[in-house]
């Protein structure tokens, strides 16, 4: 989907929220926030619904929905820049919530295509399904909303896509064992997110491991689907996504800026041959005068390695200097120059 289509999402999902937070007391939206601040940051998980009633959701949905949408966003390029030639006609999006996954899904490619969302809040599924009434996609107004428990015992349909955003964190160890392997077992396509902390990287690595060994191939961030060259405890492998906030959305967060940077882990992986990066930039471009340095993770005989980028290297040189994190490296070359 183009730029301008991407847009229109964004801005549609945007002026649904501000429509659905009308009428919500301020104090009861900021109380609902505090406590999903703390269920988001991981510190207990609950094997139980985080969304409790409407104004929980409401406040959801304003708080954690547009940086949701950004993330998986990305996740998802990282996906389309692998498989160019792919798109999935079926989609099965596990503790969908409020559906941020469902939009992402739809602003990366067209339709027509079958969308389910299993969750295990009602009140979550119910504004979910009144938030995609109010896009212009046949695809989220089509969408089947459904109950589910996710945990052990979960049963999937088969789709091309699944994904499972920021719902890892919330499961005990033995039933995010038994999502992924659900997940892997039901998709063609698998993407993972988590939130980029330490403490998500881990569970978004452990899960790399679970769909390798399940028969995936990895397609993306990772040029290779060997061990993870980062030393544990020493760093982690997170991505970040730009979010524009709306005056609704900076009054429930307690911010001033227009906009957000959402930190993310993921993993995408396959049954189907794609075409992962030859390098990845992991962290954001250092412009000095006269060169840039890009660190990248490499194929797995190189590993992690930083790349110094010259005036003297003219395109790439250009190239680097408009470079962000998590892009490929080196880019791909113009259609018209292959």
């Amino acid at each position: 989907m183009n730029a301008s289509a991407y847009a229109s999402t964004a801005e549609t999902l945007r002026s649904a929220l501000a429509r659905l937070l009308d009428g919500l007391p301020p104090k009861q939206a900021s109380a609902a926030v505090e406590r999903l601040i703390a269920s988001y940051r991981g510190q207990t998980p609950t094997d139980a619904p985080v969304l409790r009633d409407r104004s929980d959701v409401a406040a959801y949905a304003a708080y954690r929905m547009p940086a949701t949408f950004e993330a998986v966003r990305a996740a998802l390029d990282g996906l389309a820049e692998a498989a160019p030639d792919w798109a999935p006609g079926s989609h099965v999006d596990v503790g969908g919530g409020t559906g941020a996954a469902t939009w992402a899904v739809d602003s990366t490619w067209d339709g027509p295509r079958a969308t389910t969302v299993l969750d295990w809040a009602e009140p979550a599924l119910a504004l979910g399904k009144e938030l995609a009434a109010a896009s212009a996609s046949p695809v989220l107004r089509a969408a089947d909303w459904r109950r589910a428990v996710i945990g052990s015992g979960l049963s999937l349909p088969d789709a091309d896509l699944v994904t499972v955003s920021y719902v890892l964190g919330e499961l005990k160890p033995e039933a995010r064992t038994a999502v992924v392997a659900e997940a892997a077992r039901a998709g063609q396509a698998v993407v993972l997110i988590e939130p980029g902390t330490p403490e998500g990287y881990l569970r978004i690595r452990e899960a790399r491991d679970q769909l390798i060994a399940a028969g995936l191939r990895v397609a993306a961030p990772c040029p290779h689907d060997g061990t993870c060259p980062i030393e544990v405890g020493q760093d982690w492998c997170h991505f970040s996504a730009r979010v524009s906030r709306s005056s609704l959305h900076r009054k429930v967060k307690g911010g001033s800026l227009p906009y957000e940077d959402e930190k993310f882990s993921y993993v995408a992986a396959t049954r189907f041959p794609t075409r992962p990066a030859p390098s990845r930039i992991t962290r954001k471009p250092q412009i000095r005068k006269g060169l840039v340095l890009l660190d990248l993770c490499g194929p797995e005989d190189e590993g992690l390695t930083r790349a110094t980028v010259t005036k003297r290297h003219g395109d790439l040189y250009k190239a680097a200097r408009d470079a962000a994190w998590g892009q490929d490296w080196p880019p791909a070359a113009p259609a018209e120059d292959r």
